[in-house]
């Protein structure tokens, strides 16, 4: 009789102990999660600008907190697309500024020709996306047909962009275009302004198709390994126009906003904007060697700017302080990210 034969078990492999964020729990997460973290802070600041000056909590204010955000979002959804890419746009100020200037030359003409105002609001929002179109579109082609790496590239257009609205305005503002332009600024829902109401529409499409659309799941695989991107067959030179083509677009209708707040073209509304675009990119949580960044970190980090630069005028503080504001909230962000890398790693 044949002994039985005894089966022993393969030893069970012992599964490996979470890492990183793994092991918290999820409030926990939420809690050390950059979006949560800016909302904390933009919460603080307005209880603090509040304490300082009770006038800071106001239905006016945050009105003018989100006419001056407009502008600031739009160039820094496509500056999002471009960071988490791995680029960089340093047009988009000049962008925003020569858009609305030659916006407003074709609104002064339409309404001297009689059209009606909203047809001439409708021509000038077409110029305005039209230039920026091309601006980025110079960009792109710059950057992978002339081989600039996307700092020199962006540069390039910088200079000309900011020259030419110099060139055609002779360094004073275009007027002449329609009257009813800037009263679309004015807050009629709660503190929210018909352009307020455009972007942030905008801000929800641009979000959905960065974090869940095909072309996001490109622009974060270029902006991680642009050569393993190329290897799973991803045209990274389209993609490319494609993200520097939507940076240019929104800066031209960040062009336009401007226009519509001051009721007129100004050869220096973009002055330094794009440094504000950048600025809340990194804040918002984006790593500048790309791959990294989400859509509602950049919005926080957005609202997080205006609403320094509103605080500082309420509480009569020189607003070129804005500026070192912005620059200690650049350095704090990267080292948050630093740190927070650098944990992982050791994990």
């Amino acid at each position: 009789m044949t002994p039985a034969q005894t089966t022993i078990a393969p030893p069970q492999k012992t599964p490996p102990p979470p890492r990183g964020n793994e092991r918290a729990h999820p409030a926990r997460r939420i809690l050390a999660s950059q979006p949560f973290v800016l909302l904390v802070v933009l919460v603080a600041m307005i209880v603090l600008f509040t304490a300082l000056n009770a006038k800071f909590f106001s239905l006016g204010v945050f009105g003018n907190i989100l006419v001056d955000w407009a502008p600031v979002a739009l160039i820094a959804i496509g500056q999002t697309y471009v960071i988490v890419s791995g680029g960089i746009d340093l047009s988009v100020g000049s962008t925003l500024t020569v858009s609305g200037v030659v916006a407003a030359f074709a609104m002064q003409a339409a309404t001297g020709s009689g059209v009606s105002d909203g047809l001439s609001i409708f021509i000038g929002i077409v110029v305005a996306a039209g230039v920026g179109l091309l601006v980025g579109l110079i960009n792109a082609f710059l950057i992978n047909v002339a081989k600039l790496v996307p700092f020199i590239a962006t540069l390039v257009t910088l200079g000309a962009g900011a020259g030419i609205a110099l060139v055609l305005t002779r360094g004073g503002p275009v007027a002449g275009g329609p009257p009813s332009a800037i009263s679309l600024s004015v807050p009629w829902l709660g503190p929210l302004s018909w352009p307020g109401i455009c972007v942030i529409v905008i801000v929800v499409i641009a979000g959905l198709v960065l974090h869940k659309a095909r072309l996001g799941r490109y622009v974060f695989a270029i902006g991680g390994n642009e050569f393993s991107a190329k290897a799973v067959g991803i045209n990274v030179h389209v993609q490319i126009a494609k993200v520097y083509a939507l940076s240019g677009l929104l800066a031209g209708l960040a062009g336009m906003v401007v226009y519509l707040t001051l009721g007129s073209g100004s050869p220096s509304a973009g002055a330094g904007e794009e440094l504000l675009a950048i600025a809340a990119v990194v804040i918002g949580g984006a790593s500048l060697s790309g791959g990294t960044g989400r859509m509602s970190g950049t919005v926080l980090g957005s609202l997080i700017l205006t609403t320094v630069t509103s605080g500082l005028i309420i509480i009569n503080i020189d607003p070129n302080w804005n500026q070192v504001v912005v620059a200690v909230l650049i350095a704090a962000a990267v080292a948050l990210q630093t740190l927070r890398n650098t944990k992982g790693k050791k994990v």
